[in-house]
């Protein structure tokens, strides 16, 4: 049954509390990235050109349940005014109460309020703290703190509207519980357009791929990846795995690995998996390396070719090489559909970026022929817009990890509370 978004409810002259994802990338006060806040545009300004009050929320870092003021939410709420051509102005520093309240009140059709960081309030993320927990439930004074703080924003809605993929996998405050106040209300609580966008693509992906349907991993840790290998191996026609991951499959394979990062305590579970997968598991055949690097500086003793699959004692793999690039250009060109995750090598270093450029490129070309691609968040969603690619693929989703989770089949709280149509 599809969710019901916010072109099927009416909000005109009504509250309209909205989550939306602004955790952007800030440098100096100044926000370096707005491509999260451009993306909710669409769902902001319908809401607002159709009357409502939107009250908006978001979180931004990771505060630990107290201000912070370097992760205001204030060059957001000043951007968004820029964008909206009108001004939006910034909730108190207490998150909630009687100053949020006396601002929502005096609120005219039209008008826009972002709330202040929604982690500035230790009841935004106390379900987190469950899983910490002997019986895994919250204690009274937890729960307490959470419900206080769900109740003390719904005051403030008529509807709610979730257009934070990102945050789609955690059932926090602001994503669930309001949700769920709104709707004991008898109000509506919907999907944005952004997530109305996340879940069409992924499910699409899943459940009714064009075939060849080829997935792309990388990233530094196989460990964060197994679930998600295992979840495709069903659904997939070829796993392209390239980045630090490799390293520990091919390890698991017999191959020789130098210096490249190892997840030692993987390598007889990737065992198992390889033989499971039989020939659907790519790997690379070919490397680009370096005798050191520094990952904090960003420097390395310079890149060296390695032509083989076996590296050099002295060497770490850092990106993929050029036979590796052709073997996996074949795959993505011929694809029906391609959900690419995690970079190929240390691509924020030009030397080791070539693999990952290379992908890109691949994939933008096999699209533009009719491929569905989709790019699964996170540093592949960096990369490809440091290629200003992101236009070129089918869908480049703003979440990394909610992403994952989706793809995996995890449940997805948020996105399920929301009405049905």
């Amino acid at each position: 049954m599809a969710t019901k978004t916010v072109a099927d409810i009416n909000v005109k002259g009504k509250k309209v509390l909205m989550r939306v994802d602004f955790n952007v990338p800030l440098k100096g006060g100044k926000i370096t990235n707005d491509r999260r806040i451009t993306q909710a545009l669409g769902t902001i300004q319908k809401v607002v050109n159709d009357g409502g009050k939107l009250i908006l929320m978001s979180h931004l870092g990771r505060p630990d349940g107290e201000y912070d003021a370097e992760a205001s939410l204030k060059p957001c709420a000043d951007r968004l005014g820029e964008l909206l051509g009108k001004p939006v102005k910034l909730g108190p520093t207490s998150v909630v109460g009687a100053e949020l309240n006396a601002m929502i009140s005096a609120m005219k059709d039209g008008d826009v309020v972002l709330m202040e960081n929604v982690r500035f309030n230790p009841g935004e993320t106390m379900p987190d703290k469950a899983k910490k927990n002997p019986d895994k439930k919250l204690t009274a004074e937890q729960q307490k703190k959470h419900d206080d703080f769900v109740a003390a924003i719904a005051v403030n809605g008529e509807a709610y509207v979730n257009d934070a993929f990102g945050t789609c996998h955690r059932k926090h405050a602001s994503m669930y519980g309001v949700a769920k106040a709104i709707q004991a209300k008898g109000g509506p609580a919907v999907a944005g357009f952004l997530v109305e966008k996340e879940i069409k693509y992924l499910a699409e992906a899943v459940s009714n791929p064009r075939r060849p349907f080829v997935a792309i991993l990388g990233g530094a840790k196989v460990s964060d990846k197994i679930k998600l290998i295992s979840a495709l191996l069903g659904k997939v026609d070829r796993i392209l795995i390239g980045g630090a991951m490799a390293y520990t499959l091919l390890k698991a394979k017999g191959v020789n690995v130098g210096n490249s990062r190892v997840e030692e305590d993987q390598v007889e579970e990737m065992k198992t998996l390889l033989q499971k997968a039989g020939d659907k598991i790519m790997l690379p055949v070919d490397h680009v390396g370096a005798q050191s690097v520094d990952f904090k500086a960003m420097t390395s003793s310079g890149a060296v070719q390695v032509a083989d699959v076996n590296i050099p004692a002295d060497l770490m793999g850092l990106d993929i090489g050029p036979k590796t690039i052709a073997a996996f250009g074949k795959e993505i060109s011929a694809a029906g559909t391609i959900v690419w995750n995690g970079p190929m090598g240390v691509f924020e270093m030009s030397d080791f970026a070539a693999g990952t450029r290379a992908l890109a490129t691949g994939i933008a070309q096999a699209t533009s022929k009719g491929a569905i691609s989709v790019i699964g968040g996170g540093d592949s969603a960096t990369a490809v817009e440091q290629m200003g690619l992101g236009e070129k693929m089918t869908h480049v989703s703003t979440g990394g990890g909610a992403s994952l989770e989706y793809l995996e089949g995890k449940a997805m709280p948020p996105i399920e509370v929301l009405d049905k149509k």
